[in-house]
């Protein structure tokens, strides 16, 4: 018998597709969830003229287990993000990195049949996560693949709570990253381009804000010793060389096909790194969501009803630039 359930697919004019997907039986640690929320992500505009199902940021409750599943019952919360598998033995399995494992299954690289703007999902137990008691499925979803890059940007970049911490933006990506560093006791420095999201951004945690349109240099207190860019295009990365300590790491997040170009002697004069990353590897992302739960960091969000209607009216919105700041497709009780 299995399951048929609703998916929600791109197709090459960008219009979204209601279509139905089929799961065999359970088997070994599968297990099948009915999607509560999705968040949206820019990652999907992306995906928006291909044929294949939308969404990556999934919450929902566990409706049932295969034989091999261990730890989920139904009635589980539990969500998932851009990783869906991998092969468990190669060197960046073993050693908590297996985002980077060469059959690694990410989304839009796998499994294109389902996604998180659906009814349903089936999905191995190993890559779910279990959504603490202090987060509800609406603001949780979100972090499932937001939360996880920004938070992962900081652990390979080897943020302390004594850091500086410059963020670049402050976008889907950006506010979450302002209330991250700020829990975890940092100075946050924002940088957006005027001076309109200031209040927001020191509600949020900042210290400092700087407009950075037309400025020609930055003059900031100390220097900094981390620079997380959220933006949706690359800066101008000469802007940021005077604000930025010995062995400063700058963490890139912009999803951005053009080259990296940086000035190249400060780069070694100055002892700077640029430390590229993905989403979390599974504890990192557990560690995650439950360091959110116990600061009551959530995301700022927009809400849609999931259906076609609801995913074509959100990814225009983020397309446009006017989302506030992740959005957030709510299924039908």
């Amino acid at each position: 018998m299995g399951y048929d359930f609703t998916v929600y697919r791109g197709s090459k004019d960008g219009s979204i597709k209601k279509a139905t997907t089929h799961r065999d039986d359970l088997q070994g640690d599968s297990v099948l969830v009915r999607v509560t929320h999705s968040g949206v992500c820019y990652t999907d505009v992306h995906y928006m003229t291909s044929d294949m199902a939308l969404g990556h940021e999934g919450a929902g409750v566990v409706e049932a287990t295969g034989p091999d599943v261990i730890y989920l019952k139904k009635g589980d919360r539990v969500g998932w993000g851009y990783e869906h598998d991998c092969c468990g033995h190669c060197k960046q399995c073993l050693t908590s990195q297996e985002t980077f494992c060469p059959e690694r299954k990410f989304y839009g690289l796998a499994d294109f049949d389902q996604g998180s703007f659906a009814t349903q999902a089936v999905w191995r137990e190993a890559f779910l996560f279990q959504i603490p008691d202090g987060l509800n499925n609406e603001d949780a979803a979100p972090l499932m693949c937001g939360g996880s890059t920004v938070w992962n940007a900081m652990v390979v970049g080897n943020v302390k709570p004594t850091s500086r911490v410059g963020i670049v933006g402050i976008g889907g990506l950006g506010h979450l990253a302002i209330q991250f560093a700020a829990k975890m006791g940092c100075e946050v420095v924002v940088f957006s381009g005027t001076e309109s999201k200031k209040d927001e951004a020191m509600k949020l945690g900042a210290r400092e804000f700087y407009a950075t349109k037309g400025a020609k240099e930055l003059k900031i207190g100390k220097p900094l010793d981390n620079l997380i860019v959220t933006m949706s295009t690359q800066p101008d990365w000469k802007l940021y060389l005077d604000v930025l300590a010995p062995s400063a790491v700058i963490s890139p997040l912009t999803v951005d096909n053009e080259d990296l170009k940086f000035p190249y002697m400060p780069l070694l004069a100055n002892g700077l790194r640029i430390q590229g990353s993905v989403v979390a590897p599974r504890q990192s992302h557990r560690d995650m969501l439950e360091f959110a739960a116990l600061h009551n960091i959530k995301p700022i969000i927009m809400t849609y009803p999931l259906n076609e209607e609801g995913i074509q009216d959100c990814l225009k919105t983020l397309e446009e630039g006017k989302m506030r700041y992740r959005g957030v497709l709510i299924a039908d009780k």
